[in-house]
């Protein structure tokens, strides 16, 4: 950032004192919460968060300094659940992201199935394990989701986040209705409860975690450590 546009000494002051008024914001919205899923709770948590981002952002621009803390932002929450008591149907929403480290490896791999295809007289097309694109397409048709998953390294493949988030819904859809959009119009206020997988949540030295030392705590939030600090 240039000297023209830093922050003043008077703005990272009064940011700080933001920071202030909200803690005691949030204290007595906790004090006088009237449930688990207390709207006021929930809004005065936002605009804590909103209040240290905006002093953090403010401390490194002017000082090169940064807080001990870290607060998720209002994005990376769910709102209150809204949603029917006793669901008579749910949607199971699932994103997996992976980068194609190794595309020789890819190609290799839709390049046995399209040969197996070939022989039992079902060919998928001429040369369409012969791109990425192609590979991608004869590999994720060909395997179930959850198998390229745990198998991801054979395919030259690298795990990024993924994510699971399970809605409530009151009726189950009619056959058709949502293909054409299958992932618009998600009310995250009737989501029961998601499951969260991410390199960020080894950063504090939980490296060597494993899968069956998860569980999720009920509060839909993330899949975390038994003795993971809250």
């Amino acid at each position: 950032m240039s000297d023209a546009v830093q922050p003043t000494a008077a703005e990272v002051r009064a940011a700080a004192e933001a920071i202030k008024t909200a803690l005691d914001r949030h204290l007595a919205a906790v004090e006088r919460r009237s449930g688990e899923d207390d709207p006021a709770v929930y809004e005065a948590f936002n605009q804590l968060a909103a209040a240290a981002e905006a002093y953090d952002e403010l401390l490194y621009d002017l000082y090169d300094e940064v807080t001990p803390f870290e607060i998720p932002g209002a994005e990376d929450s769910l709102p209150p659940y809204a949603g029917p008591e006793e669901p008579n149907a749910i949607s199971v929403l699932i994103r997996r992201d992976y980068a194609v480290a190794e595309p020789q490896r890819l190609l290799a791999q839709a390049q046995r199935v399209e040969a197996v295809e070939y022989e039992e007289g079902g060919g998928v097309g001429e040369d369409a394990a012969g791109t990425v694109h192609g590979a991608l397409g004869i590999l994720f048709g060909e395997f179930e989701p959850d198998e390229i998953a745990s198998r991801h390294k054979e395919f030259g493949l690298e795990e990024g986040d993924s994510t699971l988030w399970v809605t409530a819904a009151d009726e189950p859809a009619e056959p058709g209705e949502w293909l054409a959009a299958p992932f618009e119009q998600i009310d995250p206020q009737r989501v029961v409860c998601r499951f969260d997988v991410s390199a960020v949540f080894d950063e504090d030295g939980s490296d060597d975690i494993d899968e069956d030392d998860l569980e999720y705590d009920g509060d839909d939030e993330d899949l975390e450590p038994l003795d993971a600090e809250r």
